[in-house]
């Protein structure tokens, strides 16, 4: 059975999708038959992976407003054992349509369970919002969600409202729904703040916070304009060693530990 997390964070711009499409990069690269569902109307994480946004002719709007089977959806990536369910645009217009709508905070699981034994792992890249979409795949994510948190104070001043989703959410559709880690992103280790704000995480989340910190990056910043993930567009850049020590981490957390480090892997963490 797969194992499903979702990334979700409603801060915008704390490294959600870097993170989703960078982990995912990483555990095919290893071995694991890795599915991406986007379902951000921006559709950046389709985006990052080369997938031209105009050229789609189905994406995940279609399964949960017009029920298109999740099959027909699929798009294969330039990466093998990664694929995508992509995004796009009309998705911004699904919270007003599956307004009425029974059960509408399931659709996405219910899509997923006639593929999940296709994939070892089911990454879901959510809107940087609490809405229908978010809580769709946190409803769906039955090992966890994953959330990233930017290295700056204003990141943590809504974690405790997504906290609170959470536990709403694992009370009344998901009960098996956990915080299977969050992740500190953007450190930038010039400054104090950075390391205030680690500090501060791990004291109130503790072994729930991966070891593993992802730094600033202009790698990083600039791989999906070329529709990669770091792995291909800057294999031994900082940014890429700590997402390779960060799916490690993840791959050992989850009973999956690699044997053997390859020749061009690193670990970025701080103290």
């Amino acid at each position: 059975m797969s194992v499903v997390y979702a990334f979700a964070n409603q801060k915008g711009g704390v490294g959600k999708t870097t993170t989703a499409v960078n982990v995912a990069a990483y555990l095919a690269h290893w071995g694991q038959r890795v599915l991406l569902v986007d379902i951000d109307p921006q559709a950046n994480a389709t985006a990052s992976l080369g997938v031209d946004r105009r050229s789609i002719r189905l994406s995940i709007y279609d399964t949960l407003v017009r029920e298109v089977p999740l099959e027909k959806v699929v798009t294969l990536t330039s990466r093998v054992r990664l694929d995508l369910v992509p995004s796009s645009a009309q998705l911004a217009g699904a919270t007003v349509e599956l307004v009425g709508v029974l059960a509408r905070e399931r659709r996405l699981q219910w899509a997923l369970e006639g593929l999940n034994p296709r994939y070892d792992y089911v990454l879901i890249d959510c809107p940087p919002s609490l809405g229908i979409l978010t809580v769709n795949g946190l409803t769906a994510a039955r090992d966890g969600v994953i959330i990233p948190i930017q290295c700056e104070y204003l990141a943590l001043e809504g974690l405790s409202q997504l906290i609170r989703t959470v536990e709403l959410v694992r009370r009344a559709l998901n009960p098996s729904l956990r915080i299977r880690g969050l992740v500190m992103t953007m450190f930038d280790s010039r400054t104090n703040l950075s390391r205030q704000v680690v500090q501060e995480v791990r004291h109130h989340f503790g072994e729930r916070v991966f070891r593993t910190i992802i730094p600033r990056s202009v790698r990083l910043s600039e791989a999906p304009s070329y529709g990669e993930p770091i792995l291909t567009h800057a294999p031994k850049s900082t940014g890429a060693m700590a997402y390779q020590a960060l799916t490690r981490e993840l791959l050992a957390g989850d009973g999956h530990p690699l044997d053997r480090r390859s020749p061009t892997e690193g670990e970025y963490a701080t103290p």
